[in-house]
């Protein structure tokens, strides 16, 4: 489809031909640009990529280095990019990379762009650089947000230096949360912390995620404050929205719309924000699940089936005991993998099941989107019991710790239950498994005791909203270091508690060796010993995607068979913990994909 003619692009175009001119680095109006996260996507010369973004008419990309990838898939890239009028970022960034111990990462790569553009014609170099740094997903963040700043300002200056010093010309751009602007620069009195970004880059892109413009926490109200101080500072900022789906977080994304209805929302949005000088465009986070939108909704078009209720109310089961999944006959040893996207499993299920197969699977964690019908999930769960595969359904977010939120968690509990209601003994999920990490949120650094209230009274609401009327396993994942908390009002580990409470629990001992004082065994001898007290069944859960934290938490750098020569020993070491179970991978994206 090709977009029709709006004011955001037109007004884009006209402006573009003048950026064209200095070679794409610094756009002088408002652009519409996507981050690209799969760089084997470029590998053919990325046509379908580029028709995807002339058709929408993006005329910037932000795209994932892969520092592996040989410099000629770029060059090819990055000239059929610059052919269409459009400028190619180098994108990179890992909430480790506001960590001192990761410095070098960062600045590494502003020497590997330079690199690559010095050895280029100028039609096939980067434009700019993005950064896209999370540091307030660290565990860090949650005891000493100051600490992480300040290593994290650190960081960007070395990085600045670094770009600076170069001589290049590249444009420099960061990913800020609307948030931040309650943030202050450690040592620099009252200076907020977005003012401080703003100051130090060319542009910077303010993640604004709502599926609203003029409402009271929509799109313009959220960026307001970060388009009056870019104003007054004389810098640029792109607005970003989302396409991707955030169970439990609807209003957060587009997700569940048709790229003309978005399409509008963001014309909107550009006619609200077009008197800032500040307004440098629109972002939309990410090409791939934008792509994967509908194109319904459009005057004269076709519109797709009618979409579930985006926020459906909390269906309640019918009274009687839900039935039980047939067995699985399987090893009792678990060998397994998280599945997060949960529109894999419906156009990609029979990948997932041959992956499975292959890697000797008997377990699967699968993210569920409630907003899809009973019938996206039986054929895909029928294919895994026949394979000897036990799947359990799984969801969470941080705010799922919130007691203002437990009818999000609900709403997956009462939607499986229901299921298992209505499908065949051999397609009914078997648990359901929670991912809740409410550490990055403002509120644990505020108040971990009061967090923590909350979070267990909401994990008490699920066993017992599980357990009233069914025989699922309720099982969530858990951090190693967690027994240092108590459950507030005693002298209880949180993390005992936590084991007691499950039926089993996934134990993210996120190292890549098994042995050693710093191994897998190690990190989980807490969390074991209480599971051999409790007589509780417990995973270890291992990682498999690339870590800011370092090479020792995650197998990404060692690969697949590193891994598994890794996970072998457990058994050995682990002889004498009977609850210990098996082991998971985190997760069935990043595995697929590790090295051999």
């Amino acid at each position: 489809m090709i977009v029709k003619s709006s004011r955001i692009l037109l007004t884009a175009l006209m402006c573009l031909s003048a950026w064209l001119l200095m070679g794409f680095s610094s756009p002088s109006g408002p652009v519409k640009a996507t981050w690209v996260w799969q760089t084997e996507l470029i590998e053919d010369g990325g046509k379908n990529l580029l028709d995807f973004a002339q058709n929408q008419g993006i005329n910037l990309i932000y795209l994932q280095i892969n520092r592996d990838m040989p410099a000629s898939e770029y060059e090819t890239f990055i000239k059929n990019a610059h052919a269409d009028n459009i400028a190619v970022h180098a994108l990179g960034g890992d909430p480790g990379w506001a960590q001192t111990k990761h410095r070098d990462r960062l600045v590494g790569l502003v020497d590997w762009v330079n690199d690559y553009n010095n050895a280029e014609a100028s039609d096939a170099q980067f434009d700019g650089i993005h950064l896209d740094i999370e540091p307030y997903v660290l565990p860090e963040w949650g005891t000493d947000p100051e600490g992480v700043i300040g290593t994290w300002i650190n960081n960007i200056q070395a990085f600045l230096d670094a770009a600076h010093a170069s001589g290049s010309k590249l444009d420099l751009g960061i990913d800020l949360p609307f948030w931040f602007d309650g943030y202050t620069v450690p040592d620099q009195g009252d200076e907020k912390l977005t003012e401080w970004f703003m100051k130090s880059f060319d542009h910077v892109t303010v993640l604004a995620y709502r599926n609203t413009v003029d409402s009271e926490h929509g799109i313009v109200e959220l960026a307001r404050d970060e388009m009056e101080s870019a104003q007054r500072l004389g810098t640029k900022v792109l607005v970003a929205v989302n396409t991707k789906q955030m169970p439990g977080e609807e209003y957060t994304s587009f997700y569940g719309s048709g790229k003309s209805e978005m399409d509008q929302s963001l014309e909107s949005l550009s006619g609200a924000l077009e008197s800032y000088t500040s307004y440098g465009g629109i972002a939309i986070h990410d090409f791939r699940n934008w792509e994967n939108m509908p194109d319904g909704g459009e005057p004269g078009g076709t519109n797709p089936d009618p979409a579930p209720n985006p926020d459906p109310e909390p269906e309640t089961p019918s009274d009687g005991q839900v039935p039980d999944p047939d067995p699985v006959d399987r090893d009792k040893q678990v060998r397994g993998t998280y599945v997060w996207e949960a529109n894999q499993v419906m156009e990609h299920g029979q990948e997932i099941i041959e992956f499975a197969k292959e890697k000797k699977l008997n377990w699967l964690f699968v993210r569920l989107d409630l907003q899809q019908p009973i019938e996206a999930y039986r054929s895909f769960v029928k294919e895994a019991s026949a394979a000897g595969i036990e799947v359990h359904a799984m969801g969470g977010h941080p705010i799922w710790a919130l007691t203002e939120s437990r009818p999000k968690m609900m709403k997956l509990v009462n939607y499986v239950k229901k299921y298992n209601q209505e499908v065949a003994g051999d397609e009914r999920f078997h648990g359901i498994h929670l991912d809740i990490e409410p550490y990055v949120l403002p509120e644990w650094r505020k108040d971990p005791g009061h967090l923590l209230e909350e979070w267990t009274g909401n994990l008490s609401a699920f066993v017992q909203e599980i357990k009233k009327d069914s025989n699922l396993q309720a099982s969530m994942d858990l951090a190693v270091w967690l027994d240092k908390y108590k459950v507030p009002g005693t002298e209880e580990s949180i993390s005992k508690w936590m084991i007691d409470k499950m039926d089993f629990v996934s134990l993210m001992a996120f190292r890549d060796t098994a042995g050693g004082t710093n191994g897998i065994a190690a990190v989980s001898k807490e969390e074991i010993a209480f599971a051999n007290e409790l007589g509780k069944p417990i995973l270890i859960s291992v990682e498999m995607k690339d870590s800011g934290e370092g090479n020792h938490i995650t197998f990404a750098e060692e690969g697949s068979a590193y891994m598994e020569e890794e996970l072998a020993k457990l058994p050995g070491l682990l002889a004498d913990s009977p609850s210990y179970t098996g082991n998971v991978v985190h997760a069935y994206d990043y595995w697929k994909t590790a090295k051999p």
